[in-house]
């Protein structure tokens, strides 16, 4: 009898286990989902975790429009110098689709830094900065069209294209709402960039038809608006970029930030002026039914404990582990780190942070809320002295040999005053030695650096279909007799 109570009472445990099991799966919250965005396509991306909130449309491509120049800015600050001076050339200036304008009337020869027109191109959308800025990093649109497509690549964009560094119509440009917030969050994570891009006005120094300079604001609406009682009004928007051509409709991107969390909102093929309503739209959706966790302060399972922890094909004791700082998950309200779940991937890409071990990645009901680097300390010292010794054996020249002359026999030793007058000038050929290599050395490197230039700068123009000699050309058309840019 006693035997029957027993295994009566296993089964009403069993049971009991699978029904709270299965009522905390049912607790899970689900993941929100109607926005009621009016274009065609539109996404709000969380920019420090990557997770996709919301999407509609987001891997069906579009034109682009002028958000194709956040992408432009990006490449012109990573292959140039602020302080570098862009010339104007005719080709920049009237090269452009009729009616697409020239704002700030600019002219043929006119001269301006990298910076001031980085700023006519994010904050007025000027195609005459875009163009001169294309022509100053890679010597030609078309160069400069293949270096935007390789760094989209690489962001892992595989839905788009792009065909010059304006925007303006081109049947063989389009992007993707998903490939566009990859572009964004890139963009928004380069400091300078970002800088210039919530920047609601600035000035430049005269030009042709400027003689006194010319002063102009951010277009951005969102961005401007501070009268609460506007319907542009949007707390915490701090950048973006708009677009319009009569194919792409109105586009816009646009970041905002509330309470230490950073949104991406991309709105493909709107109207005027719904496309604002929908940006406002997606991201309040985004900040209203969503929260950020931590991940360093939550995720325990590889840097806690006393035994080894297996990544790949090695063992970390948990005290060497760590996760990388400031990486989170982003998740639906009232969920809780437990809910997710995680993956270890240890088979990284050759430019992984130095130091990573692995990629931990997590997911919500099957979506991808965040990843972060699981990194040890002992690989990361490895790592940084395999750095310094490799260096050190650059750099290091073989030291002279200390040839101290033999006194000839019969003859007294030098005197004190001898002794310390050879040791200075021995110290002297040495010093002088050592500088004549040095400056050998930096002089090499400096002609292996200008050569690699060089030959990636003729390798784009061979990838887009440019001769030297019409390089040439145009370097002579903007820079005159001077020494090109190298």
């Amino acid at each position: 009898m006693n035997r029957k109570i027993k295994k009566f009472a296993c089964c009403i445990l069993a049971a009991a286990l699978s029904a709270a099991a299965s009522f905390s799966a049912l607790a899970r919250p689900e993941w929100p989902s109607d926005t009621g965005i009016l274009a065609e396509s539109g996404i709000v991306m969380d920019k420090d975790s990557g997770a996709v909130i919301f999407g509609q449309n987001i891997h069906v491509p579009y034109a682009p429009a002028s958000i194709t120049k956040l992408l432009t800015a990006l490449i012109v600050l990573e292959n140039s110098s602020l302080d570098e001076t862009v010339t104007f050339s005719q080709s920049a200036v009237y090269d452009v689709e009729s009616g697409s304008g020239n704002k700030l009337n600019m002219e043929t020869g006119d001269q301006l830094s990298v910076e001031d027109c980085l700023y006519m191109l994010l904050l007025i959308s000027s195609n005459q900065a875009a163009n001169a800025l294309a022509e100053h990093v890679a010597g030609s649109r078309d160069a400069f069209v293949q270096m935007m497509n390789d760094r989209i690549a690489e962001l892992g964009c595989r839905e788009s294209r792009f065909a010059n560094p304006s925007g303006l119509n081109d049947e063989n440009q389009y992007v993707s709402a998903y490939d566009m917030a990859l572009i964004a969050q890139a963009c928004f994570s380069n400091a300078k960039l970002l800088e210039i891009d919530s920047t609601k006005s600035h000035s430049i120094p005269a030009t042709a038809n400027n003689p006194n300079g010319a002063r102009f604001n951010m277009e951005h609406r969102l961005l401007m608006a501070e009268d609460s009682s506007s319907q542009y009004y949007c707390p915490g928007a701090v950048a973006g970029k708009t677009g319009y051509t009569s194919i792409a409709g109105n586009t816009l991107v646009t970041l905002a930030n509330r309470d230490g969390r950073n949104l991406i909102a991309v709105v493909l093929k709107g109207t005027q002026p719904q496309y604002y309503m929908d940006s406002k739209t997606l991201l309040e959706f985004g900040f209203a039914n969503f929260k950020n966790i931590p991940i360093p302060e939550n995720e325990t399972a590889y840097t806690s404990g006393q035994d080894p922890v297996a990544v790949g094909g090695g063992s970390y004791s948990p005290s060497d582990l760590y996760l990388e700082a400031g990486s989170v998950i982003t998740v639906p309200v009232g969920a809780e780190f437990a809910d997710v779940e995680k993956q270890l991937v240890t088979e990284l890409p050759e430019d992984h942070p130095k130091g990573a071990v692995g990629l931990v990645e997590y997911h919500y009901n099957e979506r991808k809320v965040g990843s972060s680097w699981l990194f040890s300390k002992s690989a990361l010292e490895e790592a940084e002295r395999q750095e310094t010794a490799n260096q050190e054996t650059e750099s290091s020249v073989e030291a002279p040999v200390d040839a101290k002359p033999r006194e000839p026999e019969g003859k007294a030793s030098m005197s004190r005053t001898a002794m310390i007058i050879t040791a200075v000038v021995v110290a002297a050929v040495i010093a002088a030695g050592g500088l004549t290599l040095y400056i050998m050395r930096e002089r090499k490197r400096e002609r292996e650096a200008l050569a690699r230039r060089r030959e990636r700068r003729m390798q784009r123009l061979r990838e887009s279909g440019i001769s030297e000699e019409e390089f040439e050309r145009l370097r002579r058309e903007r820079f005159g007799d001077r020494p090109g840019r190298k």
